[in-house]
């Protein structure tokens, strides 16, 4: 399987929550709105203003800093872009929120055992061939879900076509030594 990735064109956003709401389903996460990543919520809509909304999610870094402090090997990358985790094999030392350059992984503070929480890249939609929820239910086209070199060719095909509506720059590529989650925006 090719690598996976997903482009996030933060122009296109509106705002709807409805990549929060189908993570959560596919999740079996609580409904609710949530306005920062916790147990609850493996993805939020932040809303900064002037109709600019922006996704939080793990980034799936390709060099995982969560993976690499974990003493018990309870994350692993995998060849094909999601970043996993086995709360199995977790111990609970929470060494993976400290290092994580994106904040992303939480904490079940609440629960009697807890463990850390983060999206996990839809994981066994992918192994069924099929995309991360929060990309095929995106109305917009805000949210894509693709192989990883079509879809940095794609924003960069977007910058060259349209370089008055961004910012130069396709924030993911080379961030925290590249991600498989990249963002466009005018901001």
């Amino acid at each position: 399987m090719a690598r996976k990735a997903m482009l996030i064109d933060i122009t296109l956003c509106v705002g709807c929550g409805l990549c929060r709401d189908a993570c959560k389903e596919q999740n079996g996460l609580p409904e609710g709105e949530e306005v920062k990543l916790n147990a609850n919520a493996y993805t939020v809509v932040q809303d900064y203003g002037n109709d600019t909304y922006v996704r939080r999610l793990c980034m799936h870094c390709e060099a995982p800093t969560c993976a690499s402090v974990c003493p018990v090997g309870a994350f692993t990358k995998t060849e094909f872009g999601p970043v996993l985790y086995d709360e199995s094999k977790c111990i609970g030392c929470r060494y993976c929120m400290q290092a994580c350059p994106f904040q992303v992984p939480t904490y079940t503070w609440n629960q009697v055992a807890p463990r850390v929480r983060k999206c996990i890249f839809c994981h066994e939609r992918l192994a069924q061939g099929l995309q991360t929820a929060c990309a095929e239910i995106c109305p917009t086209g805000a949210t894509i879900f693709g192989e990883r070199e079509e879809l940095i060719a794609e924003a960069q095909k977007r910058l060259r076509d349209e370089p008055e509506k961004y910012v130069n720059h396709i924030y993911g590529l080379n961030e925290a030594g590249g991600t498989s989650v990249f963002f466009l925006s005018a901001v």
